[in-house]
């Protein structure tokens, strides 16, 4: 089995976007959990299960698309 090359650009990218979207993603979460439970006045324990619930959601989504990522970009090269 030959291993090939690492394609150092497309790695950086990958992380990059790994960053961006998860900073996104979860800050996404945390605020809506915390919007829904200060809207219905709901109180902060229910928020933080909100923020948590919405965080979970938000990591699952987050591994499925880096799959994809990863799936379809090369991260290495052969040759």
């Amino acid at each position: 089995m030959a291993a090939g090359r690492t394609n150092w650009r497309n790695v950086i990218m990958v992380v990059s976007l790994a960053i961006l979207i998860a900073v996104e993603i979860f800050g996404v979460a945390l605020a809506s959990g915390w919007a829904l439970a200060g809207l219905f006045e709901l109180g902060p324990i229910v928020a933080y299960v909100l923020m948590g619930l919405f965080s979970v959601l938000a990591a699952y989504g987050l591994v499925n698309f880096m799959r994809r990522v990863v799936k379809i970009e090369r991260l290495t090269q052969r040759g």
